[in-house]
């Protein structure tokens, strides 16, 4: 059995070549991912925490599934982080029929990111500025909302998201733009101070 703790110093690139070797070094992979990977699905999902571990496991699932197919001169994280994007769109698809609101694991440090980027000024406390956030991100669009979370939750770089998304990163840079314009109109229109 194979330690996770062992796999630490080891990089992504190196643990795949380990698991296509010997299956059980798998657990490292899952070990690293497993934290940022729950907090993706529930920040981009109506999730709570029970239904976004099973989301979680079939995105493993398919990982192992396809980690043969893992082209390895892209970030195995932005292949991750895509093959879960696409799970939770898939899992959104079936819910569709019932939404409900998102549910956000957000530290000061993110919000004062995102409140920072977009030039608002903060003057409430940070409880407060989350609830607002939390709304507003529920109002826009998932397309606004999804390119946020990648940049400013998960700080992914824009050749990250471009993989994630697979979109061109000039799109990105436009979605980008564009999402942050959206969210400010919406605080603007909800008449919300922070």
């Amino acid at each position: 059995m194979i330690d996770p703790k062992s796999c630490i110093k080891k990089s992504d690139s190196e643990l795949v070549n380990l698991t296509l070797e010997n299956q059980e070094y798998f657990i490292c992979l899952m070990e690293r991912y497993r934290s940022p990977l729950i907090r993706y699905i529930r920040r981009l999902s109506s999730l709570d925490y029970d239904p976004a571990e099973d989301v979680l496991q079939d995105v493993f699932i398919k990982v192992y599934q396809n980690l043969n197919d893992f082209d390895q001169s892209l970030k195995f994280s932005s292949w991750i982080y895509r093959i879960t994007h696409n799970q939770v769109i898939s899992n959104f698809r079936k819910l569709a029929s019932r939404p409900e609101h998102i549910n956000f694991d957000l530290d000061s440090n993110l919000l004062n990111n995102i409140v920072s980027e977009l030039n608002i000024e903060a003057e409430a406390n940070n409880k407060l500025n989350q609830e607002i956030i939390f709304k507003i991100l529920n109002r826009i669009d998932i397309k606004y909302r999804e390119v946020l979370i990648l940049k400013f939750f998960e700080d992914k770089s824009y050749t990250e998201i471009s993989d994630i998304l697979k979109k061109p990163m000039g799109t990105v840079a436009t979605l980008l733009n564009r999402a942050k314009k959206e969210f400010a109109r919406e605080l603007i229109n909800s008449k919300i101070k922070i």
